[in-house]
Formats: structure tokens, C-alpha cells, sequence
């Protein structure tokens, strides 16, 4: 995402790196690209050009940093269950949610 600024284009781009990738680790291609996808999601709660407009919108220009510390936490929060909810699925209990 942050090098086309979109997290669909990034999925476009690194597509084909993310499938080629599984391949090497022995993860399903479909698992790693939707962990990928996810990824570039949860990212937009703390980009930058996400969190300017949002602070425009909401007549907080100039407030970014506070948006940022109220929003990291929850980002990071969210990052730890999905790390633990995407090894579930490709190592664990939770496999049989993959195809």
C-alpha cells in the first residue's frame, strides 16, 4: 500500500509475489493473499494521507498526531488477533477454514 497509496493496487501489484511466496512456506496461496489483502486494510487505519483527510473532514486539521495515537492502538490490537487468527489457519486448529 504504500508504495501505490491504494491498498487494491497493492493487492494488483504484489498479487503474484504473495502466491509465489506461499509456495515457498508451504501456506495456501489463497490464505497468504487474503492476509495480504487484510493487511493493507488494517494499514489505511494509520496512513497518513488516511488520517490527514479524516482530520479535515471531522475539523481537526493540524491534529493528525492525536488521530494517530488514538488510532495505534487499535491497529496494533487488531494486528496481534489477526497474526494469531491467520497462523491458526495455516498451521493449527483452524486449517479447515482454508481451501
Amino acid at each position: 500500500m504504500a508504495a501505490t497509496g491504494s491498498d487494491t493496487s497493492a493487492n494488483a501489484l504484489f498479487g503474484a509475489v504473495q502466491v509465489a511466496a506461499a509456495g515457498r512456506i508451504g501456506v495456501s496461496p489463497v490464505l497468504l493473499a487474503a492476509t495480504n489483502s487484510e493487511a493493507g486494510v488494517l494499514g489505511k487505519l494509520v496512513s497518513p494521507q488516511n488520517l490527514a483527510m479524516v482530520a479535515a473532514v471531522v475539523g481537526m486539521a493540524g491534529q493528525e498526531g492525536t488521530l494517530f495515537r488514538r488510532t495505534f492502538p487499535w491497529s496494533a490490537g487488531c494486528l496481534a488477533g489477526f497474526t494469531v487468527l491467520v497462523y491458526l489457519m495455516a498451521y493449527g486448529p483452524l486449517s479447515w477454514m482454508v481451501p
